[in-house]
């Protein structure tokens, strides 16, 4: 074999070891899931209804008794901010304020207008306008910051207990809002989170006691 030959042997030999390489690395990458977010907390110091108004309206108030948390429900590596208050009318608010009304429980049920569900009325006067307020952080200020991302009220959730935990979907792990359901779900467990364009409501099962 000639000095030439043997030059564009190794050269060839390098670019199938240089693609093979290339190739173990990108299966690599594609096995492995992103890693699970950080558990939730409770935000230091705790919202407030100032904080609510400002970024909800005075038509919202926070609902005394369910804890608040800080997490990243979104998998975008910033930290979010979960609490329960008592909306009047947040259709009428929600362009003043920048935020979405959203109903991932009636959607499920197949109710898909937010127009039309945001009107349902529940039988129970104390859980009138009961809902999860939900900031998006950006940056390093996160949900605090001046601009965060997009900020949803969502409504008609038969929450009676919520927190917030990991929840293994088929590819990741996220942070879902867990629920223990009141009035015709009592004794069920759901679960909201966040799927990459909206809030989805998941039933995980009923209480076997």
């Amino acid at each position: 074999m000639s000095s030439s030959q043997s030059a564009r042997l190794r050269i060839l030999l390098g670019l199938i070891a240089i693609f093979a390489a290339s190739a173990t690395l990108a299966a690599q990458s594609k096995k492995q899931p992103p890693p699970p977010p950080a558990h939730a907390k409770a935000p230091s110091p705790a919202v407030t209804d100032e904080y609510v108004h400002k970024e909800f309206g005075d038509n919202c108030s926070l609902l005394a008794g369910p804890p608040q948390f800080v997490g990243d429900l979104d998998g975008d590596g910033v930290d979010d901010l979960v609490v329960a208050a008592r909306c009047k009318n947040p259709m009428a608010d929600q362009a003043e304020y920048g935020f979405r009304v959203a109903d991932p429980y009636n959607n499920f049920l197949g109710f898909g207008d937010v127009k039309v569900t945001s009107t349902f009325a529940s039988d129970s006067p104390e859980r009138k306008g009961i809902c999860l307020l939900v900031v998006h952080g950006v940056g390093p200020q996160a949900w605090r910051s001046e601009k965060p991302k997009p900020k949803f009220v969502l409504i008609n959730l038969p929450f009676k207990t919520v927190t917030v935990k990991r929840l293994a979907l088929k590819k990741r792990i996220v942070l879902g809002v867990y629920m223990e359901e009141q009035g015709e779900g009592e004794a069920t467990s759901s679960v909201v989170f966040w799927d990459g364009k909206k809030y989805r409501y998941q039933i995980l099962g009923a209480d076997l006691e």
